[in-house]
């Protein structure tokens, strides 16, 4: 097989040639068809991420059919196609797992993270951790749902139900949202970097409601809203933002210092909520809903090989919803 690894931290991916994987008991091994490019895989090459396994094949929104499956699977079968999502694997005993936050489980594996992801022609994963993913769609347009769609639908239900909802930083994940949140009959008002006319007039198109840069006000006060930009300084800015008991959730896995703010931003019982990763119960009750609402991701495809510069564009804000990468 071959994949592009990070062998230090702070460097380019490198082309390499590598041996099959081979599938463990409980695991499965995916000929990958599609895998996206994910902001926290810019987190794990820049080192912003504590104790990545290194060297590691970045990747987990990762599409592919199976082409071999270990002693113990039965779920799942030779030539099916799987979706692998950002949790890999939990430790199934802590607390956490078994009162049903197994996202925030003491002991986890990342796929692409603590253990090698989809920027590869072939990965191994844990199969209770994959999700079938049937013959409907297209795999580029898929891809993304795993990650930027699965952690948005996770902080669309923290946010609550709120009619008015903020989402700064309009990529990846935010275009799904709000593709969702309009299904849920809300109204949505994107945040971009100040002056980004086209990321605003694509919000406008995916029928956001209003469209303006971070340093701007809201037309009307919100109900909710999650911050997917990984920037600190618009934690004060979306609590302005909010109503009254309204929420302001940070979705991201990263993000920059939080400033100190008054007081009075918090008060009225306003909320500051984070998001940590996700549930296998996320991925199945958004996999079920996602051709039913009729998600549209916008993509940008690159080879494999290509990688490196995919992440480039990714941190330059290059292209519109999500890059992926086809082997």
């Amino acid at each position: 097989m071959f994949a592009m690894v990070l062998k230090k931290i702070g460097t380019a991916l490198e082309w390499t040639e590598l041996a099959d994987p081979q599938p463990g008991p409980a695991q499965i091994r995916v000929k990958v068809t599609a895998c996206g490019v994910c902001r926290t895989d810019l987190h794990v090459v820049d080192g912003e991420l504590p104790n990545p396994r290194v060297p590691i094949i970045p990747g987990h929104e990762i599409v592919g059919r199976i082409d071999a499956v270990g002693a113990g699977v039965d779920a799942l079968h030779i030539g099916d196609r799987a979706g692998i999502p950002w949790l890999g694997h939990t430790c199934g005993v802590c607390s956490y797992c078994t009162c049903g936050q197994e996202n925030l489980c003491d002991h986890p594996l990342f796929n692409g993270y603590t253990r090698d992801g989809g920027y590869a022609t072939a990965t191994v994963c844990d199969a209770r951790f994959a999700f079938p993913l049937g013959a409907a769609g297209d795999d580029v347009a898929i891809a993304p749902l795993l990650c930027a769609g699965l952690i948005g639908w996770r902080s669309l239900a923290i946010a609550g139900a709120g009619k008015r909802l903020g989402l700064y930083g309009f990529g990846a994940a935010a275009h799904i949202v709000a593709q969702v949140a309009r299904w849920q009959e809300r109204a949505v008002f994107a945040f971009t970097r100040p002056g980004d006319a086209t990321t605003q007039a694509f919000a406008r198109h995916l029928g956001a409601a209003w469209a303006g840069g971070s340093d701007e006000m809201s037309p009307e006060p919100l109900d909710a809203a999650i911050i997917f930009a990984t920037v600190g300084d618009l934690v004060p800015l979306a609590l302005k933002a909010v109503r009254k008991g309204g929420r302001v959730v940070c979705a991201g896995i990263h993000m920059s210092d939080i400033p100190s703010f008054p007081y009075h931003l918090l008060w009225e019982e306003r909320q500051l909520m984070s998001v940590a990763n996700l549930t296998r119960q996320d991925g199945v009750d958004f996999l079920r809903l996602a051709p039913q609402i009729g998600i549209v991701t916008e993509t940008t495809r690159y080879p494999l090989s290509q990688a490196n510069q995919a992440l480039t564009d990714l941190r330059a804000g290059r292209f519109n919803g999500a890059a992926v990468l086809v082997p």
